[in-house]
């Protein structure tokens, strides 16, 4: 097939999105298809990546007359489908979808995150001026969780497909099992992520801190937050006022093999975020058979069940009382590590997520 992607985000921008769809492109061209890209993110020549760039303030990956940009290139082009990516809010994705529509060609719309109330109430106003939900899309997301919202701001008029992220497990299965599961260095409990306010990186720290008040003494506890972002002031300044820096660390960001390496010495993982759309981060430590902790109407819910491969929170001391219980009972923790080492996550093999997106464009082309 001839596959159009449009996204607001690309290389060399680093991110979620990013990254999802730079992998995306590979594995479909590797798979035979012709594969061209737009973006308004501003970077280097790339192998059919169109890059629709205006002079915007802060870099802003947005171009006033993207419609008439896009328009020309998909007349040009003329793919079998045109694939769009959006965010929570994705301006020039949503022009790419105008200009597929006025093109008169299928479109599929992936939307990678989570619909929050704000964004619901941004998209029914949206719906009522636009008319979106008449355009004949065919809409995907990557999680159970983050379908739902999308489903009820559509409505019938827009079917909406369940497909997850991508990723290669094989490059976090741990290749041997580790020697000392919370052994001398104390229980060791790790997360991955963009320290922004939507991922509750605070609200992490007060879990951890929470949950060291009701582990014993006696129990040594360390825990490491990988990333960078705009909370890590705020976080560096809560470690100081609580006295936590002497066990939990925040090491900035680290590269695929860092983190990996990491995953290996690290006993837990924890995903806070309870508007967490898939969980990328808490996957890869769900294939490297760590027990993941995460909030359980998030997206995390689709790949790791309560008490088989982690343990999902209600709220967030629930989230704490879930770190404190994975820390005490050796028994529960080393139990779930081995039934993740041993079996394939639910969620995240290429050949799944192809054959997802495959039978999306073919409905938007019938």
């Amino acid at each position: 097939m001839r596959i159009f992607h449009v996204s607001d985000c690309y290389l060399p921008r680093l991110g979620g999105i990013e990254v999802q769809v730079a992998d995306l492109v590979r594995q479909q061209r590797e798979a035979g298809h012709e594969v061209e890209v737009a973006t308004a993110t501003r970077g280097e020549p790339l192998d059919g990546v169109r890059r629709i760039v205006a002079r915007m303030p802060f870099d802003l990956p947005v171009h006033p007359r993207g419609v008439g940009h896009v328009t020309r290139l998909l007349t040009s082009s003329r793919p079998d489908v045109v694939h769009v990516h959006t965010g929570a809010v994705s301006p020039f994705a949503w022009m790419g979808v105008r200009a597929a529509v006025r093109a008169g060609l299928p479109v599929v719309v992936t939307v990678h995150s989570m619909w929050d109330p704000g964004t619901r109430a941004v998209y029914r106003l949206l719906r009522l001026v636009y008319e979106w939900h008449r355009w004949g899309v065919v809409a995907t997301t990557v999680s159970s969780a983050a379908a739902v919202p999308i489903r009820r701001v559509a409505g019938r008029g827009v079917p909406v497909h369940v497909v997850s992220n991508g990723l290669d497990l094989t490059g976090w299965r741990p290749s041997e099992l580790p020697s000392d599961e919370g052994g001398r260095d104390g229980v060791h409990i790790v997360a991955v992520g963009r320290l922004a306010p939507r991922k509750h990186p605070v609200r992490l720290l007060k879990a951890l801190n929470t949950a060291r008040a009701r582990v014993p003494s006696g129990i040594a506890m360390r825990a490491t937050i990988v990333g960078d972002g705009p909370a890590r002031g705020s976080m560096d300044r809560y470690l100081t006022q609580h006295d936590m820096t002497s066990w939990v660390t925040l090491p900035g960001r680290q590269s695929r093999e860092e983190i990996a390496r990491l995953l290996a010495s690290a006993d837990m993982f924890v995903a806070p975020a309870p508007l967490e759309s898939f969980g990328i981060a808490a996957l890869e430590a769900r294939a490297a058979g760590l027990p993941v902790i995460a909030r359980e109407r998030s997206g995390v819910a689709d790949f790791v069940r309560h008490g088989e491969e982690g343990l999902l929170a209600r709220d967030e001391p629930d989230l704490a009382r879930c770190v404190a219980r994975l820390t005490t009972d050796t028994k529960l923790r080393e139990s779930i590590a081995a039934h993740n080492r041993a079996t394939e996550p639910a969620a995240g093999s290429w050949k799944s997520v192809l054959e997802g997106f495959d039978q999306a464009y073919k409905q938007a082309i019938g």
